[in-house]
């Protein structure tokens, strides 16, 4: 994913992509709170009327020579005033909170789409991608960088266009009470379109490197609470520490940046506001002294002018946080840009199951463009054979099993099952047809019951029992406090690797598939805990097509054929009963 800190000139329009599809569903919950915003704007113009004929009434009642005619001071007209202007501010404030509450609920809503949409275009992408992306930093963008995308959507994007119609009424009505005072607003917001323009592009480069500082403290966290035993055991609090200080540094220093640009865009306009009401003052002033204007009218225009630069001061406001979101909006859009690697070829096809016959034809995988992890591979294994790939790490035995799942799909060749080519199936279908098991079993955290039944979600719990069995893990969850709906913690940490195994053996016995990938199963458990789960795995491959992988030559020497893989080629087949003495010459 491109990192630039320089903005780009589409950065705006590529976050108004991201988040126009979204809107199109909530077009009425937006139409009422833009409706609630005009008659916002209505009751702003309205507002200062009151005041108006207060002000020129008892002006009158004194004796003053007034330009224009109108009614003299009394309680009446006060009492109808005061009655007008809580009237007048009441229904301002219901239009002004039932805009907030449309434009808060549309962009919670798009919010939760967009989040969502990310989501699975992250969970589509394949391993290749998630090797070298950074887990923390993916979930900074899917999770803050999302939620700022309602600035731009509509917290911030439809309250600035509710500005620009205020602006433009004010705006208009001024014209109609004094032309030559109304061109002071025209100056004023030309000006300030001018020079916000340069302080946007640097609030999104500085808010660019902010978002990514914190995409790396979000890493440097979630790697060390990971792997905080080996942080511990090794010293490495200081150090990881240090790296997290100066990531969050960094992020301090271009946070202050971005909002000390934002404080100095508004601080202009503030500034500019002023001077332009200081502009109406004197010759407001000095129109009222030459009967051009009454006194009312100029206190209507000076708060018509103070209503009309109140969008000006907002527009800088909602500027900043805007070019902010629109950082955020490019790092959203650069994982979205990720094309998916595994795709279906034409039509996706579906059968009702597959036998399991795999062949590798001429298969190649490259990472990084010239590094080939298997190269030129041809095998074929027949329904239920097990099949073992061995060697030494690096050789390609993963990346070769990882090619059945479609993981990965090859750099050339083809991987062809019942002899039809992956790439051409369903890959929900294809999946369904195969049962994982990684030497790292993964879990989630939520109940024992939860995570078996991840193998088929719409097994009934007897069916899981069944399963866990069948994969020697019923006794054990037995005897913990809460059986079947224990909680396992994040990553299954509350349990030991030879149960965390037979757990996730259970939960492939479960998926019931024709095809089973065992990728080092074995390794790194003691020996009563290698034993039980090897008992398992007897029971999830019998009459299953079975492709293990595995340093063990004892594991290997008991699959139909092996072979043994070096640098990416096969260099020795044959069957498993010759394979031992194949190692001993």
């Amino acid at each position: 994913m491109p990192a630039s800190d320089k903005p780009s000139r589409s950065a705006l329009r590529r976050t108004l992509g991201l988040v126009r599809p979204h809107l199109r569903g909530h077009g009425p919950v937006m139409a009422g709170g833009v409706v609630a915003l005009l008659f916002e704007v209505v009751f702003r113009v309205l507002e200062p009327w009151p005041l108006k004929f207060v002000i020129d009434a008892l002006t009158r009642s004194l004796g003053a020579d007034l330009a224009g005619t109108g009614p003299t001071a009394s309680l009446r007209l006060l009492l109808l005033a005061g009655a007008a202007t809580v009237a007048i501010v009441g229904l301002r404030a219901l239009a002004n909170y039932l805009a907030t509450v449309a434009f808060a609920l549309a962009g919670s809503r798009v919010a939760t789409a967009l989040r969502a949409r990310v989501f699975g275009h992250v969970a589509r992408l394949s391993r290749r991608f998630h090797a070298t992306s950074r887990s923390g930093d993916l979930v900074q963008r899917l999770i803050a960088d999302v939620g700022r995308l309602q600035e731009v959507a509509v917290t911030a994007g439809l309250p600035m266009l509710a500005n620009l119609v205020t602006l433009v009424a004010m705006t208009v009505v001024m014209f109609f009470l004094d032309w030559l005072l109304a061109v002071v607003v025209i100056v004023a917001a030309a000006t300030f379109a001018l020079t916000s323009r340069t302080s946007t592009s640097k609030i999104t480069t500085a808010s660019r490197r902010t978002r990514q500082a914190e995409g790396d403290l979000a890493n440097i966290a979630q790697e060390t609470v990971g792997a905080i035993s080996v942080v511990q055991a090794y010293g490495l609090e200081r150090h990881l520490g240090d790296r997290f200080q100066g990531s969050n540094a960094k992020s301090l220093r271009d946070g202050v940046k971005s909002k000390r640009l934002a404080a100095g865009l508004e601080r202009r306009t503030d500034l500019l506001i002023g001077i332009a009401t200081a502009t109406v003052l004197v010759f407001g002033g000095w129109r009222v002294m030459t009967l051009n204007m009454t006194p009312g009218d100029l206190v209507i225009f000076t708060t018509y002018l103070k209503t009309a630069m109140k969008p000006l001061r907002d527009m800088a406001k909602y500027t900043g946080r805007i070019a902010r979101a629109t950082a955020s909006g490019e790092r959203v859009a650069d994982v979205l840009d990720v094309e998916p690697e595994i795709r279906p070829v034409g039509a996706p096809r579906r059968v009702p199951a597959l036998t399991g016959a795999l062949r590798f034809s001429g298969v190649t995988v490259r990472f990084q463009k010239r590094h080939e992890a298997v190269s030129d591979i041809d095998l074929e294994i027949v329904p239920g054979e097990r099949v073992a790939f061995v060697g030494h790490s690096g050789s390609g035995k993963s990346t070769l099993a990882s090619l059945v799942p479609r993981l990965i799909d090859p750099s050339e060749g083809v991987v062809l099952a019942d002899g039809m080519d992956l790439r051409t199936l369903d890959i929900d279908f294809l999946r369904s047809q195969v049962a994982l098991v990684q030497q790292e079993a993964v879990l989630f955290s939520g109940s024992v019951m939860d995570n078996i039944r991840m193998g088929r979600l719409d097994a009934t719990d007897e069916e899981v029992m069944d399963a866990a069995r069948a994969a020697r893990a019923h006794d054990f969850i037995m005897a913990m406090p809460d059986g079947y709906q224990h909680l396992v913690g994040e990553r299954g940490g509350t349990l030991s690797g030879g149960q965390r195994q037979r757990i996730s053996i259970a939960r492939a016995l479960l998926r019931d598939a024709p095809i089973v990938v065992l990728d080092e199963v074995t390794t790194g458990l003691d020996g009563d805990n290698a034993d039980a789960v090897l008992a398992a795995i007897e029971t999830l491959t019998k009459g299953r097509t079975t492709i293990v992988v595995t340093h063990d030559d004892q594991v290997a020497a008991a699959c139909d054929w092996v072979f043994r893989l070096e640098r990416g080629r096969v260099v020795w087949q044959g069957a498993g009963d010759a394979f031992l003495g194949s190692r001993r010459g």
